[in-house]
């Protein structure tokens, strides 16, 4: 169990790559006091994990109804995550606007904490994994998002914005690695279904 924990979580860590983000994240609070920044860090805590928990457990219901497979989803989120981790290495990070209400919720909750990359990566651990490690993985990554924002001004010091975009570029290219496992994957399950069938 704590094996496929902790190889569910590191996917899914690579995927929000909290750390790689930072530097959005000081430049979307910046100015705002640290009182409505905890605010805004609760309320993306909490819309990443709805969105991440509501996805996980429709998935499979979505699959079913729409006569989707496994290995076309794993094919589909590897070339997607693939595209998302190319994009990250090739364009430098873009500021986002928004107003201090909505921050929390968007783009901080989705899709800085859980996008499209996150959403992949926990659908294909948990046919991977099963449903226990998956969801603790995706809490434990939640919220350890959520800590990293809140010590954001001390870890940017610390990496300063150079290292933090290293080290985003880093997990950029692991994202791809993954997403290319991903594909493989996918591809191997579909040839076995059309062999079976």
């Amino acid at each position: 169990m704590l094996k496929n924990i902790l190889l569910a979580f590191v996917p899914i860590f690579v995927a929000v790559d909290a750390l790689g983000v930072l530097p959005i994240f000081i430049s979307l609070t910046e100015g705002i006091k640290k009182r409505d920044k905890k605010k805004i860090i609760i309320q993306s805590v909490i819309t990443a994990g709805f969105i991440a928990f509501g996805f996980l457990f429709l998935g499979k219901a979505v699959f079913k109804m729409l006569g989707i497979s496994v290995g076309d989803f794993m094919v589909a989120g590897g070339a997607l995550l693939f595209v998302i981790s190319i994009n990250d290495i090739l364009n430098p990070m873009k500021k986002r606007h928004a107003t201090p209400q909505s921050l929390g919720a968007v783009p901080i909750g989705t899709p800085l904490i859980v996008g499209p990359a996150v959403l992949s990566t926990s659908l294909i651990l948990l046919e991977t994994y099963g449903v226990v490690p998956t969801l603790i993985s995706l809490i434990l990554n939640v919220i350890l998002a959520g800590i990293i924002f809140s010590f954001s001004e001390g870890l940017i010091k610390i990496l300063g914005e150079a290292g933090s975009r290293a080290l985003s570029k880093i997990m950029s290219l692991l994202l791809g690695a993954i997403a290319v496992m991903m594909i493989r994957k996918g591809v191997i399950r579909i040839i076995d279904l059309l062999m079976n069938k």
